[in-house]
Formats: C-alpha cells, sequence, structure tokens
C-alpha cells in the first residue's frame, strides 16, 4: 500500500479563496473506492493501490479546471513501501515511539 501526499492548487482564479476548489477535489476523492484519505490543512494524504490512487488523483486534478481554473498545479509525494504493510497513522506511530511517547 503506498501513502501519498497531494497538494493540487487552481492558478487563475477569480478570488484568492480556494476552499471552493478544495471540496470539489474531495467530491471526486469520497466516492473513490480503495483509497482511505485524511484531508489536512495543506494537502491531503491518500492510503491505497498506487495505481488506484493515481487514478484518484488525475480526477482531482480535473476538478478545478471544471470549476474554470484556468492553470493546476498538482504536487504528488509517494511514499511506496513493498517490504512490510505502510500506513500513513504507522508512520506517526513509528515517530512517536522514537520519541516516547505512545
Amino acid at each position: 500500500m503506498a501513502v501519498v501526499d497531494v497538494t493540487i492548487v487552481p492558478v487563475g482564479t477569480a478570488s484568492a479563496g480556494l476552499s471552493d476548489y478544495v471540496a470539489g477535489c474531495l467530491a471526486a476523492l469520497q466516492g473513490a473506492e480503495g483509497v482511505s484519505w485524511q484531508l489536512t490543512p495543506m494537502s491531503t494524504v491518500i492510503e491505497g493501490d498506487l495505481d488506484r490512487v493515481l487514478a484518484v488523483i488525475r480526477q482531482m486534478h480535473e476538478q478545478p479546471f471544471i470549476k474554470g481554473a484556468g492553470r493546476v498545479v498538482t504536487t504528488i509525494r509517494i511514499d511506496d513501501r513493498r517490504d512490510k504493510a505502510l500506513t500513513a497513522a504507522g508512520k506517526v506511530a513509528a515517530v512517536q515511539a522514537r520519541l516516547g511517547k505512545k
């Protein structure tokens, strides 16, 4: 399973506010099967099979264009570990364990 961090930024919009565009991207994500996700203040973290996650990100990338953006910049970071199970929660727990927290 891959853990993927994605940020989708519309460029050329009429307003500095982006929440409507973010909501459109998340609407595409909400209906996606085989992935789990978490919205953060600066990006969205998606977990799942890498091919499935990339297909969903492609759909998300289109949403700002549908809402009228003239340009969209999408940044993707992929953590694809294949020697053992990987989850976003597991990554956080591993660091917290090293800090002595649980």
